[in-house]
């Protein structure tokens, strides 16, 4: 069994979308990223990546590409898991936590579940998904923007 963390962070701005675990959540300020902002797949992809000794989305994806400007994080964890199953390696489960004031995310979590199950064929059992708040401290708690942390674990095929 191999273990990876991941951490990401992005900063609020009004006029874009707030993509979270592949669902976009309406009416609440979004993310400023290069692709989507999906704080919380980049988070997973990095405890993934880190779990097999790969290095992190940053090389996979440069943020100065433009092929990847505004790209869903989906897609991005949909080649990470076949850079995974490449090297040999099956997913064993998931854990991420979301780091925000706002908004609540607890009413989409089974469908962020459903999209992150999708993209890795994991069971939706495998997958844990929460948030907690930053209890008004720092810029997250000042409501600035959305951090998430992520562990996976992963094994490798048996031949």
């Amino acid at each position: 069994m191999y273990i990876g963390f991941g951490y990401d962070v992005h900063r609020f701005k009004r006029g874009m979308d707030l993509i979270l675990g592949g669902v976009k959540i309406k009416n609440v300020k979004g993310l400023v990223g290069h692709s989507d902002a999906d704080v919380l797949l980049h988070a997973l992809m990095d405890a993934l990546l880190g779990a097999a000794g790969l290095n992190d989305i940053g090389h996979f994806f440069p943020d100065t590409n433009p092929k990847y400007k505004n790209i869903s994080s989906i897609f991005l964890l949909e080649f990470i898991y076949k850079e995974l199953e490449k090297k040999k390696f099956f997913i064993d489960n998931v854990d991420i936590t979301v780091i925000a004031e706002t908004p609540k995310i607890y009413p989409f979590v089974d469908e962020m579940k459903k999209n992150i199950s999708k993209a890795v064929k994991l069971k939706k059992e495998r997958i844990g998904i929460k948030a907690t708040t930053n209890e008004k401290i720092g810029f997250l708690g000042r409501g600035e923007g959305i951090a998430a942390m992520a562990v996976a674990s992963i094994s490798k095929k048996l031949k």
